[in-house]
This record gives C-alpha cells, sequence and structure tokens, in this order.
C-alpha cells in the first residue's frame, strides 16, 4: 500500500510505516511511537491533530501534574459530589491526546493514565469526546545502544504497553532516503499549520467505513492468521496477551480496510510488527523470528486444501492434540503421510521419538488408518532404533553405575520409580533409548506425562474402529 498523506502535512521519512499510523486513526485504538530524540514524533501526532481539525491537549508526562489534566476539585454546592474546575488545558473536552515523554513518568502517573489510554475514562469518569490517544517515548534503558543513553526514559509497565493497540518503532536519520535528508533539513515549513485541504480525513472516513463492514463479516482468514502467528511467536518465546490477540485481528482490519478489503502480505506482515508491544519494555523480539512466524501464519490462513490442514497440524505444538487431529481430520492417507513425515522432520530428536513410539504400533494393529504405507515406514525407521537398544542391561544397572556422573539418569529413573505396569514399561523403553544416544529431557515428569497423554488419544481413536 503506497501513500504519501504524511509528507503532505510536512511529515517526512515515515513512508514504510504510514500505513501503520493510519490504520490507528481507522480504528481510534491508542499509538505508541518510540524512537530517538529528534526523530519528530511529536511534530507528527500534533500534525495529525491539526490536520483532522481534534480539539487537541498535548501533555508532557515527565512534568505534568496530575491537576493539569483534570483541573481542581471542588464539592459542588450540597457537597454530593465532587466537580472539576477546567482550564484551557484540561483533557475533559479534547478529542485527541498526546502524552509525550511517557516513558519517564513517574509509576503513580502512569497507574492514573492508565485508564486514559485503555478505557477513554479519568478518575472513573468518562470522556465521550476523546477518540484518540497517543504517546511518545525515546528507547527505554533496557533498549538503549552503546551510542544512546536516555536518563530518566524507563521501561513501560507491561499492562500499560499492551493497551496500545499499536506499537511504532520511528525512523532515525540512516534510514531516512537522501530526499528525505533534504526535505528534513529544510526549515521554512517550521511552525506552519497542517492542512492538506482535507486529504487524510476523507481517507480515513473511506477506510473506517469499510473497517465496520470489514468487521460485521470478519473474514475467518484473519482469525487464523492471528491465532496461527500468536501460537507460533509463543513457541518461540515471545507472548502476545489473549486481549493482544484480539486487538491483533482487529489492527489486521484496518489494515485490509485501508488496501480497499484485499489482504496484503506485506501489510499483514508491517501490522504484526507493530502490533508487538515489547519494545515499549525493552525487549524487542527478534527480526528472523517475526518473519518466520508470519511466513507460516500467512501460509496456514490463505493456502487452501490440503496444504492448509498440514500448515494447521504442524503448528498445534501439544502432540497428543497433534495426534488426534492426524487421526481424526487427515483427509486422506497421503495427506496423513505428508504430516508424519513433515512432523519427524521438523522435531527434535526426543520428541520424533515420543512421537513415533506413540503411533508406530497402532499402525501394526490398524495399518489402513489414516496415515499411508510411506508414512508408517518412517514411523518405524524411528521406533526400531528405540526397540533394537540392547535391553540385556537393566535399567537400575546402567542407573546405578552413571548416576553419579549424569544427574540426568537420576531424573529419569526418578521418574520411572513412580510408574506401574504397561505405563512404566513403555516409558523404561524410551528413555533407556535417550541415556544411549544421550538424549536430555530437561522435564521428564512431564515429557512421560504427554507420552501417556499421546497413548491414550491413540487407545480412544482405536475403540471407535471398525473391527478388521
Amino acid at each position: 500500500m503506497k501513500t504519501r498523506y504524511l509528507q503532505a502535512l510536512g511529515v517526512y521519512g515515515y513512508e514504510a510505516v504510514e500505513p501503520i499510523v493510519l490504520a490507528a486513526l481507522v480504528t481510534e485504538d491508542p499509538l505508541l511511537l518510540i524512537g530517538k530524540a529528534g526523530t519528530g514524533k511529536t511534530y507528527l501526532l500534533n500534525s495529525l491533530s491539526e490536520a483532522l481539525n481534534l480539539e487537541h491537549r498535548h501533555y508532557n508526562a515527565s512534568l505534568i501534574n496530575f491537576d493539569d489534566l483534570v483541573g481542581f476539585p471542588y464539592p459542588d454546592n450540597d457537597c454530593s459530589e465532587i466537580r472539576y474546575l477546567e482550564t484551557p488545558a484540561t483533557v475533559w473536552k479534547a478529542e485527541s491526546v498526546l502524552i509525550d515523554e511517557i516513558s519517564r513518568c513517574k509509576p503513580e502517573h502512569q497507574n492514573r493514565l492508565f485508564s486514559l489510554v485503555h478505557e477513554r475514562r479519568i478518575q472513573g469518569l468518562p470522556m465521550p469526546a476523546l477518540r484518540y490517544r497517543w504517546a511518545a517515548m525515546n528507547p527505554c534503558n533496557l533498549d538503549q545502544g552503546e551510542t544512546d543513553f536516555y536518563e530518566g526514559s524507563q521501561a513501560l509497565d507491561q499492562a500499560l504497553a499492551d493497551r496500545f493497540a499499536f506499537v511504532v518503532q520511528v525512523p532515525d536519520w540512516d534510514e531516512l532516503s537522501d530526499q528525505d535528508r533534504l526535505r528534513v533539513s529544510d526549515p521554512r515549513g517550521e511552525g506552519m499549520l497542517s492542512d492538506d485541504g482535507g486529504a487524510l480525513q476523507e481517507r480515513i472516513e473511506q477506510a473506517q467505513h469499510l473497517f465496520r463492514q470489514l468487521l460485521s463479516q470478519l473474514s475467518p482468514g484473519l482469525q487464523d492468521y492471528a491465532v496461527a502467528v500468536a501460537s507460533l511467536l509463543g513457541a518461540s518465546g515471545i507472548r502476545l496477551s489473549p486481549r493482544r490477540v484480539r486487538q491483533l485481528t482487529r489492527n489486521l482490519l484496518a489494515i485490509t480496510a485501508l488496501n480497499e478489503g484485499q489482504f496484503d502480505d506485506a501489510s499483514f506482515r508491517l501490522t504484526l510488527q507493530a502490533s508487538i508491544p515489547h519494545p515499549a519494555w525493552g525487549q524487542a523480539p527478534d527480526e528472523a523470528t517475526i518473519h518466520s512466524a508470519h511466513r507460516t501464519a500467512w501460509d496456514t490462513a490463505f493456502s487452501q486444501g490440503r496444504e492448509k490442514w498440514l500448515n494447521t497440524f504442524l503448528l498445534e505444538p501439544f502432540l497428543p492434540k497433534r495426534i488426534k487431529k492426524l487421526l481424526n481430520e487427515a483427509p486422506d492417507p497421503d495427506t496423513g503421510t505428508m504430516a508424519v513425515t513433515r512432523a519427524l522432520a521438523t522435531e527434535p530428536p526426543e520428541r520424533q521419538a515420543l512421537f513415533a513410539f506413540a503411533l508406530y504400533p497402532m499402525t501394526l494393529e490398524h495399518p489402513h488408518g489414516p496415515i499411508g504405507r510411506e508414512g508408517i515406514n518412517e514411523l518405524g525407521k524411528v521406533c526400531s532404533n528405540i526397540v533394537d537398544i540392547d535391553e540385556e542391561i537393566s535399567w537400575h544397572e546402567r542407573y546405578a553405575s552413571s548416576c553419579t556422573r549424569h544427574p540426568q539418569h537420576a531424573l529419569l529413573s526418578n521418574t520411572l520409580i513412580q510408574l506401574k505396569g504397561k505405563r512404566r514399561e513403555r516409558a523404561t523403553q524410551l528413555f533407556h533409548y535417550f541415556l544411549v544416544n544421550n538424549i536430555t529431557i530437561e522435564k521428564p515428569d512431564a515429557f512421560e506425562k504427554e507420552f501417556n497423554q499421546c497413548i491414550t488419544a491413540i487407545r480412544s481413536w482405536l475403540r471407535n474402529q471398525p473391527t478388521q
């Protein structure tokens, strides 16, 4: 999506993130800009308020006194409630609010600003005129480079950061084009009002109309993408709260409305980046991780038929649920074979062993199930490595001779001691394989529990199959 609305306001160098800024105007959800000093954050947000003809308030969070926001409290005539004496600077009639330097705000003021950002409320009182809540900050002290130091810029409380729908890291000088550098260096436009003849306002109103239509007829692809990417990021240690996943879907709707209702790969990637709040508390995620999650989620949400099912299958991190999906939902044995081979190719050795050792015996009992012959052979190759381990040396002899040198052996043995019958027998064989191949299991109890749940899921499926 190529847009130049910000250039018309005298804001240069923001082309890469302009779609996100416009999306925030469409949804009227909170927007946070993060950038180094002098990158135009404040200028951009004040310019937006001028172009949209908004009743605007601009507060410096490092200096603000709460009375500056609400006015001076006084009781009404019968002392039944508190009223506030308003001034031109109070927030009650504002349509847009910019909280500048929010990372330098005192903790008690951050807590008070929380309801303003999240609920459009102050002191529990609604602000019906307020449409836009914006904030700006320098990089916080956890995320500053060797040459940058913004003393007093603190990481935002994660709950507050999570209330900003869009968190945008703005470009610095080295990211500007030669032409934009010349434009930025020109002082002649300084102090002028931002007036584009109503072009931005008209564009936002059009997109808001389409946004409401898209929201009323929500595309499953948007939700599929949001759910998939949140699961993938979570598996990589980047947690998105359930509320944030819902917000991501809303953000994607806005960017789609700006794209005239068309789903766009690059726009989704950009929106995902700006929907992750972690930079506000100094933990910007790895770009490659985000790109990989986006790529897989995009393929999952918008592929068709067999490929869509396979992507959904591989996205399930919990192996018992993945096995249930394979047994109950695989479209045909060829697809089941592809699911097995991809799972074995992408899982670490210990999970490969768990997956194969749980599934392969079922294929011998029910060879005409949802997994084709080639898939069964692949499971058999992994499984044979487990059952072929020399069992002449008992588990306890092996444990006794090595647990003092290998604490991992003691952990595995302690798990086995708590088990009985067939469950213990199966786990012994699997753990024996791990010992021989020096495969470390960090949490043997949880691992064995997941393995047993796989067996339970398979048995449940077998009970519902017709007798061969």
